[in-house]
């Protein structure tokens, strides 16, 4: 049972909360400087992608543009679909997409799974964002969103910024084996792929680095949550509840 209250008592909590609300937009302004203070990191590696215009090199991905965002989009090579919660983040990037390359910043999902792959997955959801395959590449180990097994076995998965223990073989764990099957694959397959957000930076023929973040990092591009945030119930969350946009009908 939610506690009821008159309107006087609503308009005094709901200015309390304001002021909480305010000081939360300042912090994240702050966070926002800060993450563009930090120092750019040179890109040497000459990573290759597969791309609908062809291989093209980490430069190319910037479309004339000075600023690139990558959306690392788990799908390994062996998923039979995209991960359903990079898909429901990425129902959003077409929206915005045009905006931002309006404002000097390239898009890109980036994924293991062969190009024929992420473009048939593309076509079935309706989107058009451009989407590279680095399968063949260290891009997405480089930049900490793929391991292998033997790093799985042997302990040395370091994701958002922190080692995780050895991944026992038989692991089951509720929520991810059901990730994993939506996918079409097994949890520790399923688990070497990670979602993450990487900013990258071009002056002349440079290319630095600038930023990555890593699990719940991403959360503020999930637009959906930012909406259920503010309705009456919030996320409800219990168990897998979300759905690729056209499996919801099957549930």
């Amino acid at each position: 049972m939610h506690r009821i209250g008159t309107r006087d008592e609503w308009l005094t909590a709901r200015l309390d909360l304001l002021q909480a609300e305010k000081e939360l937009t300042r912090r994240g302004d702050e966070l926002a400087r800060r993450r563009q203070e930090l120092p750019w990191v040179p890109v040497e590696k000459p990573y290759r992608f597969e791309t609908e215009a062809g291989a093209l090199a980490l430069p190319d991905l910037f479309q004339g543009r000075s600023q690139l965002l990558v959306y690392h989009f788990m799908f390994g090579p062996d998923y039979d679909a995209g991960c359903p919660s990079c898909s429901m983040i990425a129902d959003g990037f077409d929206g915005f997409a045009v905006h931002l390359a309006n404002h000097d910043v390239m898009l890109w999902a980036v994924s293991r799974a062969p190009l024929a792959k992420l473009l048939a997955y593309r076509q079935r959801m309706g989107w058009t964002f451009p989407w590279a395959s680095a399968d063949g590449s260290d891009f997405n180990s480089d930049f900490h969103v793929w391991f292998s097994e033997e790093q799985q076995r042997r302990g040395t998965v370091d994701y958002n910024y922190r080692r995780e223990p050895p991944m026992a073989p038989a692991l089951e764990d509720g929520l991810v084996a059901e990730l994993g099957t939506i996918c079409g694959t097994d949890v520790a397959t399923f688990r070497r792929e990670r979602p993450g957000l990487s900013a990258f930076v071009r002056e002349g023929d440079a290319v630095y680095h600038s930023y990555s973040t890593y699990a719940r990092g991403v959360d503020g591009l999930w637009g959906a949550f930012q909406w259920l945030d503010r309705a009456p119930r919030g996320r409800n969350e219990t168990g897998l509840w979300w759905r690729r946009r056209d499996e919801y009908g099957r549930a």
